[in-house]
């Protein structure tokens, strides 16, 4: 059955989670609630891979499925998950489709020993990888980039005499963004882009390793987070300990900013930067183009709400809650008529009517995508009383697709792409539209370099 989605925003790809633990401390639990907070990067599907140090080669148990990460692991799933090393992953696809084929960890036997890998991102040379693995004699038929990433690491593992240098010598051939964590029976590797395009963070809780896409997931399981891996970094952590290979770092880096904008959660830090702090001073730039008085000041929840937080500490307009959030809303994996389809927005939010009406509001939201899901929302408001709809939005207008694993249209089915903002906002039913500029990720963010290819066409790789 096919999966159909919605929403009218960019979407992440998937959220990662690796765990390397004493031997007798299993880690299945704590990896279940680490995919737990990583669920808002993908919920298509799940899955975990552990193995137990101390046992013998290719003792590694693995379950996964579609649906949501409390879908697929019951209690009976996870007593079986016997490990002191783990990695887990949720899936949104962007390459290859939504199937249980494509769900992760790939999980892979070889000559010596076995692999999993789970994955976050998008690399661009996989079809070319793809072909000079068949021309080396490696007959396979695969869907996904994340599969011919663990088969370049197979290749490579039976010509050198550790996993780890398999695993570099396949790295360097990668251009894309990633965040990858590869399992070996009792080794546990981690590897980021040189741009660090995608997030991936290192902590710990006790005498265990962790890494994730984000820091929230990390203290989701009582953990610390330590840092950030760097970008190009390849972390190993055996019994022996940790060390690290920086011989890919040094380059320019190029941190994706919508993780900043829209798909990090609230709480999370990535790179330095505190993901609600960077939306609260995007608010308050928009506050400062915007510039209109109106009587309040709302947010799209749930990444609108601290840019509208900041909208109002810098224009004095009062900040209001308008939307109640039906966080329980259920998938569909039958695909919805027109009807439902157009109602989707109403089974999700909900307008407090005693808050907006007769009202002259600002409404802050964090993207507009095709314009959709928008024009729904100020049709609700307006429905509810609100007189006047001024929209601002936290991020530029999208205008070309991502390559690096993040689900943007291609450009003719971005509303941007053909339309200025002052007819944008005739489309959408909105007073106003106005849209952050480049200009103001440098107060967002400070000095981290950005890849904002999606906004001005500047791909790092």
């Amino acid at each position: 059955m096919e999966w159909y989605e919605t929403t009218d925003k960019p979407r992440e790809e998937c959220g990662v989670f690796g765990m390397y633990a004493p031997v007798g401390t299993p880690v299945a639990r704590d990896i279940y609630c680490g995919l737990t907070a990583l669920q808002h990067r993908g919920q298509e599907s799940a899955g975990i891979a552990v193995s137990d140090t101390s046992g013998e080669k290719g003792n590694r148990v693995v379950r996964k499925g579609m649906g949501l990460v409390s879908e697929v692991f019951g209690e009976a799933e996870l007593a079986k998950l016997t490990g002191n090393i783990g990695v887990g992953h949720v899936r949104y696809s962007t390459t290859g489709g939504s199937t249980l084929e494509n769900a992760q960890p790939i999980c892979m036997n070889y000559s010596k020993g076995s692999l999993s890998l789970v994955h976050n991102g998008n690399i661009r040379n996989a079809e070319a990888l793809k072909e000079e693995q068949m021309n080396r004699g490696q007959a396979h038929y695969t869907t996904s980039d994340s599969e011919v990433l663990a088969y370049e690491i197979i290749s490579e593992r039976v010509r050198c005499g550790a996993v780890e240098e398999a695993v570099k010598r396949a790295a360097v051939k990668l251009r894309g963004g990633y965040a990858v964590l590869v399992m070996s029976p009792r080794k546990m590797i981690a590897i980021r882009d040189p741009f660090g395009i995608k997030p991936l963070v290192l902590g710990r809780k006790g005498e265990a390793y962790i890494f994730a896409s984000e820091s929230a997931a990390i203290e989701s399981v009582g953990g610390t987070l330590l840092r950030d891996v760097r970008p190009g970094e390849i972390v190993t952590v055996t019994e022996d300990g940790i060390t690290s290979d920086e011989t890919m770092c040094g380059g320019q880096a190029a941190h994706c900013v919508f993780e900043y904008i829209y798909f990090a959660r609230t709480d999370s830090v990535m790179d330095g930067v505190e993901v609600r702090e960077a939306r609260f001073r995007a608010g308050q730039a928009l506050a400062r183009i915007c510039n209109v008085q109106e009587d309040l000041v709302a947010g799209v929840p749930d990444s609108g709400l601290a840019a509208a937080e900041g909208y109002a500490a810098a224009s004095g307009i009062p900040f209001a809650i308008a939307f109640h959030k039906n966080s329980y809303i259920g998938r569909s994996f039958i695909k919805p008529t027109d009807e439902e389809r157009k109602n989707a927005v109403h089974r999700k939010l909900a307008v407090l009517r005693s808050v907006v009406k007769g009202k002259r509001m600002v409404l802050i939201d964090d993207s507009i995508v095709r314009g959709t899901t928008m024009r729904q929302i100020i049709e609700m408001l307006r429905e509810a009383g609100a007189v006047e709809v001024h929209v601002c939005i936290s991020s530029p207008p999208f205008l070309h697709p991502c390559y690096y694993g993040t689900d943007v249209p291609s450009a003719r089915q971005l509303i941007a792409s053909e339309h200025s903002a002052a007819e944008i906002a005739v489309e959408i039913g909105a007073d106003s539209l106005t849209y952050l500029r480049e200009e103001d990720f440098r107060t967002m963010v400070g000095d981290l370099p950005l890849c904002t290819a999606c906004f001005d066409n500047r791909y790092p790789v």
